[in-house]
């Protein structure tokens, strides 16, 4: 009896033990795939909408935050106010960009937010944001050590605001996003008003065999809101390193915009690139070469489907070489294949884009658009191929030959 008692104990025992061991891997479990320690995910961050009502709810007329966790999911420093859409300053209606709240940043005031990132990966930011008061607006955006100053004195939509991304190489694992305003103003309340911010974890994809061009087909770049119908610009960048679009630089002073098929019209895949404010957008790209090497340069010419004003072309360089190409396609498609034939004078060579033309839309005359570059290729010129194999035929044929004379 006792025995039996004993035995009965001890399995009592061991199914507790079980239980409590099955307990303690279920919670390392939750604790190594979700929680605290678990990297941001792609798309819009903790309150990146600021619909969130603070604790006391939204004042009627916006509000100016007044400690530095009055807005859910962030901390402020400095004037930083709530507005929300149809609020009025003076007899300026302020922009909302999405939705019916955003905040409005005063002299070098500040939001951020802490994120747990994967170390030495490359992020983007979108966000969205619309000018004031002030006259020479700007944006500081920032993942630091790195920052960003992004100009907002160019407005590329009549709808008031543009939404933008840019990029970090972030080197640790627990980081902060800042967008702080540098502007100093005589009204404090002046500055610029973002919205809907969102962060993409970035990859560099792989270099085709048969293209020297990395991201040629540009379906890897920042994140884009499905309801987002402007697309997302990308301003200035001249570090290929850390850039929105992987593998791309922007050259010049003015954005390029970054498109999807879900809004606009895209020769192949799901994104492209338009091309903004003539020689003040250019997209370039430094590709490996061979020296003394004949190579084509090949892409898809495209229009929107944006009520773009034509006549559009792109200035299309490869190495020393330049081309006007117009946009003229047939009835039957959207786009066109075009190409630019080189030889390569060293072991890199840079490949680049501008439209040659300052394109409006015909429906507001105001908003900038331009040509649609997509499917961007270097590759070995076919007559290296053709003609080394059409040789290699003549040899033969002709050693048959003398072969059939000798006999």
């Amino acid at each position: 009896m006792r025995m039996r008692e004993g035995l009965a104990l001890k399995m009592v025992r061991g199914s507790i033990r079980c239980k409590w061991v099955s307990v303690f891997v279920l919670l390392l479990a939750c604790s190594s795939h979700g929680g605290a320690d678990t990297a941001v995910e792609d798309g819009t961050l903790v309150n990146g909408d600021f619909e969130t009502p603070p604790s006391g709810g939204f004042a009627s007329d916006g509000g100016i935050s007044d400690s530095p966790d009055s807005i859910p999911g962030w901390k402020t420093n400095g004037t930083v106010e709530l507005v929300e859409a149809g609020q009025k300053q003076g007899g300026m209606i302020l922009i909302v960009p999405q939705g019916e709240h955003a905040v409005r940043l005063g002299n070098d005031a500040e939001i951020s937010q802490e994120l747990k990132v994967e170390k030495g990966s490359l992020y983007s930011v979108t966000f969205s944001a619309a000018r004031t008061c002030a006259q020479l607006e700007s944006l500081n955006v920032s993942i630091p050590p790195a920052s960003q100053n992004i100009d907002l004195q160019t407005l590329y939509s009549v709808q008031g605001s543009d939404t933008y991304a840019a990029a970090f190489q972030v080197e640790e694992d627990d980081v902060r996003v800042v967008f702080r305003n540098p502007g100093m103003e005589d009204d404090p309340t002046c500055g610029p008003i973002i919205d809907d911010i969102a962060v993409k974890k970035l990859f560099v994809p792989d270099k085709p065999k048969d293209n020297a061009v990395v991201n040629g087909d540009f379906e890897e770049g920042p994140w884009m809101f499905r309801n987002e119908s402007l697309g997302v610009l990308l301003p200035t960048n001249l570090d290929e390193e850390t850039s929105s679009l992987p593998g791309w630089i922007v050259e010049s002073n003015r954005a390029v915009r970054y498109i999807d098929s879900y809004h606009f019209t895209v020769p192949e895949g799901k994104r492209a690139i338009e091309l903004l404010s003539g020689k003040e957008g250019i997209i370039s790209q430094m590709v490996e070469t061979k020296p003394n090497n004949p190579y084509r340069l090949t892409f898809s010419l495209g229009h929107a489907g944006d009520a773009c004003k034509q006549p559009l072309a792109v200035m299309a360089f490869a190495g020393d070489q330049a081309e006007n190409i117009h946009y003229t396609p047939n009835s039957n498609s959207t786009f066109q294949t075009e190409g630019v034939n080189f030889t390569a004078k060293a072991e890199r060579t840079r490949v680049a884009f501008y439209s040659v033309y300052y394109n409006t839309r015909t429906d507001d005359m105001s908003s900038l658009c331009g040509p649609v570059v997509d499917d961007v290729r270097v590759e070995l010129s076919g007559s290296i191929k053709v003609g080394g194999l059409g040789l290699g035929l003549v040899l033969v044929l002709g050693f048959q030959l003398l072969l059939i004379a000798l006999i």
